[in-house]
């Protein structure tokens, strides 16, 4: 039960940190000191999609499926709400392309507006 917490624990946090990676832009616009701690967030997922590696909190999740002995991602609320979202089907090269360019597209945009305004 221990493991399948953490495995949970482990999904919302990657969530949380695709979420911040896309929408901490926002953030930044009330607290830019946050700028320090997105940037680095936004570099890491955009190197992550781009040169497509694996992002190490994905074999951590699994490793701790594996040890509550799941085999896969099925089962309860989060895996059902969160995965698709987090591990989409067809994800492939292309699309890891597509969306780490989105990435970039967007918080250029984002800290294009910050800059300009300031």
């Amino acid at each position: 039960m221990q493991d399948r917490l953490l495995a949970d624990a482990v999904l919302l946090l990657h969530g949380a940190f695709i979420l911040f990676v896309l929408a901490g832009g926002a953030l930044v616009w009330r607290w830019p000191r946050l700028a320090w701690l997105h940037l680095p967030a936004v570099a890491w997922a955009i190197w992550i999609e781009v040169s497509g590696g694996i992002c190490p909190l994905t074999p951590l999740e699994n490793q701790f499926r594996r040890a509550a002995g799941l085999a896969g991602f099925g089962g309860g609320f989060i895996e059902h709400y969160l995965l698709g979202a987090i591990y989409p089907e067809g994800l492939t090269r292309g699309v890891q392309i597509g969306l780490g360019g989105f990435a970039l597209l967007l918080n250029l945009i984002v800290y294009a507006r910050l800059l300009l305004r300031r």
